[in-house]
């Protein structure tokens, strides 16, 4: 009998990511394939489902293909959280996802968190509500397109949609259901409060289930257009942001995990349910049921634009095509020196969370002068965003966070300079990891866990164990440098906050 494989779905915001591992973890095939993100207005971000699915079938056999031959045991999901899919009574998608990047619900955020309470919602949900998450969406098309939400007989999260196109099956878990901002996170149940709230019946909801459990077997037509054996079992799964945290083995809180990709979190375990009475971070149910050695939940602070902010920089002003855009956009940045001669980037392209939670904030270049050119945008580029998970991870901090060091994840964890930078604006060394893709390898670890009746926590301490390389430590100069220009750029948001609102304003009043 041959040795059992396991397949990882992640279905991110930019691509499909598709990672085949053995029984120890290690990493025997990789596919990846993309999908655009659709703007039809400058406050809306869509994504087609079918594309999606397309996606995961190229992906998967390009992983497949690379692992060589061998069948997979299990499979395991994750992906983007706070989505929306809405089906009708033939079970396929009424309309494009509505994505968390989207911006369309910023009244309905405003009303709901007047109607429940912001005090008693973060209580409840963990968090505060923002625009893009399931919650906010739901009222948005109760108000503005009551026909499609009448037409609607369940809503899922992304990650739950590919599952069902696998299985069939309808069903989520705690930890992207939390995303969705209807879930009392103690309970890791539907709260009806907060579904009435929406304008949410719980019948088009889907079961809560543990992101470990089985969740159904891989259909005849699923299997044949991914390259799958049918009935293969696959598992519940979990968010993006959880799942990462368990392929990186980040089970306890002395290491934080700091996930860039298309936007970046990030995030630190908690055993119990911890509240930022300000709202400026998420508490969430973790991929992990709780138990001694097992924290439930998490804490997390999210950025909107991370590696999103790089491709815009490569394709909207430098022009960039290829594959290799983001890694030239890297080489370009690492000819500049700490600092960008001067230069600083306020990365929110697509507004901000943690800590400013503010959907109306804009990007800027602040101290551009004609000196600067390709080298300094992008590192200005790279260094805010490391700065904007700095203020991030300072409210961490106000919460009680005391991580030792950072692992870094996502597609920035593939850069030594970013690995650099982050060292150096945190103040804290980072390990970088043997394999980056820790979403999808997290997917898969659940798939493992749940094959080998293993506790995914364990097993998580296992995978890691080795694989995280030597400590990356903070260079003092250009630690001094980013100490320096932080309070500018912290300072620069304060002075401009006003004025962010005013072009939101502007832009919404002329289209």
């Amino acid at each position: 009998m041959s040795a059992p494989r396991y397949l990882g779905l992640d279905l991110g915001t930019s691509s499909l990511k598709a990672l085949v591992v053995d029984a120890a973890g290690r990493t025997l095939g990789t596919g990846s394939a993309p999908y655009p993100i659709v703007r039809p207005a400058s406050d809306r971000a869509e994504q087609d489902p079918e594309a999606w699915w397309r996606a995961a079938a190229v992906a998967t056999r390009a992983a497949l293909a690379a692992a060589g031959r061998g069948p997979v045991a299990a499979i395991g999901l994750t992906g983007q959280m706070h989505g929306t899919v809405l089906l009708g009574d033939d079970d396929r998608p009424l309309a494009p996802a509505v994505i968390w990047m989207d911006r369309r619900a910023a009244a309905e955020v405003a009303d709901l968190t007047e109607e429940v309470g912001r005090e008693r919602l973060v209580e409840l949900a963990g968090s505060p509500l923002a625009v893009g998450f399931q919650a906010a969406t739901i009222r948005w098309l109760t108000r503005h397109r009551p026909d499609l939400w009448a037409a609607t007989r369940t809503v899922l999260l992304p990650k739950d949609w590919l599952r069902f196109r696998l299985t069939g099956e309808i069903a989520t878990d705690p930890s992207d259901a939390s995303g969705t901002l209807l879930l009392d996170v103690r309970r890791r149940d539907w709260a009806p409060k907060l579904l009435a709230a929406a304008g949410a019946d719980r019948g088009v909801l889907p079961p809560v289930r543990p992101s470990g459990a089985w969740a159904g077997r891989l259909r005849p037509e699923a299997a044949k257009a991914l390259g799958l054996a049918a009935a293969t079992p696959v598992v519940v799964g979990a968010g993006d942001a959880p799942a990462a945290a368990l392929g990186a083995g980040i089970v306890d809180a002395g290491t934080l995990l700091l996930t860039l990709s298309t936007g970046a979190q990030v995030l630190v375990p908690a055993p119990e349910v911890r509240i930022d009475g300000r709202g400026r971070l998420h508490t969430f149910c973790a991929a992990l049921d709780p138990g001694p050695a097992s924290p439930g939940w998490y804490q997390m602070g999210a950025v909107m634009t991370a590696g999103a902010a790089l491709r815009w920089l490569g394709r909207e002003v430098f022009w960039l095509d290829g594959d290799d855009a983001d890694r030239r956009l890297v080489a370009l940045a690492a000819a500049a020196p700490a600092g960008a001669r001067g230069l600083l980037f306020l990365p929110y392209l697509a507004g901000e969370r943690t800590p400013h939670m503010a959907p109306e904030a804009r990007g800027v270049f602040l101290g551009l002068t004609a000196a600067h050119g390709r080298p300094e945008l992008a590192r200005a580029v790279v260094e805010g965003v490391t700065f904007a998970c700095a203020d991030a991870f300072a409210a961490l901090a106000e919460a009680g966070a005391t991580p030792s060091e950072i692992v870094v994840a996502g597609g920035g964890a593939r850069s030594g300079l970013w690995q650099g930078i982050v060292a150096d604006v945190f103040g804290l060394p980072v390990r970088p990891l043997a394999e980056a893709d820790q979403t999808a390898l997290g997917a898969a670890l659940l798939a493992a866990a749940a094959d080998a009746r293993t506790a995914p926590a364990d097993l998580a301490r296992a995978w890691s164990a080795g694989t995280r390389g030597e400590a990356l430590s903070p260079d003092p100069s250009r630690r001094a440098a980013y100490e320096e220009l932080l309070p500018i750029f912290r300072g620069a948001f304060a002075k401009l906050r006003d004025d962010f609102a005013a072009l939101a304003r502007f832009a919404s009043a002329r289209g």
